[in-house]
């Protein structure tokens, strides 16, 4: 496939293919990507999490990865219909199901600050994903914060109020507990 090469001339395509090899080989959890059984994750919601960093001239599109994965000799990335994955590599294991878990007393949440005053009145709401991504460790919330804001607001969760309201938990991995939306009674600001 030959494409246009004037469309690429202001993209560093080797710095993007770095962050989509990390999002999908070793941190899909900091750009909060919900992956398949296979390691598929959708492509607009990668493209929605690289795109909210700001990190590059113009916005990243379809046409921007199907470059990347043209000009890299390693071949590590795969497209299969509106669906992604890196083919080796993974730094962390998958699990096949979220399997429906008690979570930890407390987890957290890195967001911008910017966002503070919607969730504290209407609470975590998946927005474009299928679920609301909890990290189990203050420093996972951070990195995944500062992808949206220098300076990130981390939230509490209280989990044992949310299981006895009826907020059904689910285990995505070590680092990762998921929700289908969390209300803002069970959040609290975090100074860290």
């Amino acid at each position: 496939m030959q494409m246009n090469c004037k469309r690429w001339i202001n993209l560093d395509y080797i710095k993007l293919s770095k962050e989509i090899s990390y999002a999908l080989r070793h941190a899909p959890w900091e750009y909060e990507l919900e992956m398949d059984e296979n390691g598929f994750v959708d492509i607009q919601q990668l493209l929605s999490s690289i795109n909210e960093e700001n990190n590059y001239p113009k916005l990243i599109d379809k046409m921007d990865i199907l470059h990347v994965i043209e000009i890299s000799d390693k071949k590590r990335l795969e497209i299969s219909g509106e669906k992604i994955r890196a083919m080796y590599g993974h730094s962390f294991s998958m699990l096949i199901k979220y399997n429906e878990e008690t979570p930890p007393a407390i987890l957290y949440h890195g967001t911008a600050k910017r966002f503070l005053s919607s969730i504290m009145t209407e609470g975590l709401k998946p927005m474009s994903r299928q679920y609301v991504h909890l990290s189990a460790d203050i420093e996972t919330a951070m990195r995944v914060g500062k992808r949206r804001d220098s300076e990130p607001v981390i939230l509490q969760i209280d989990t044992v109020s949310a299981l006895k309201f009826g907020i059904k938990f689910y285990h995505a991995n070590e680092k990762v507990w998921l929700c289908k939306e969390l209300p803002f009674q069970f959040l609290s600001n975090l100074q860290v």
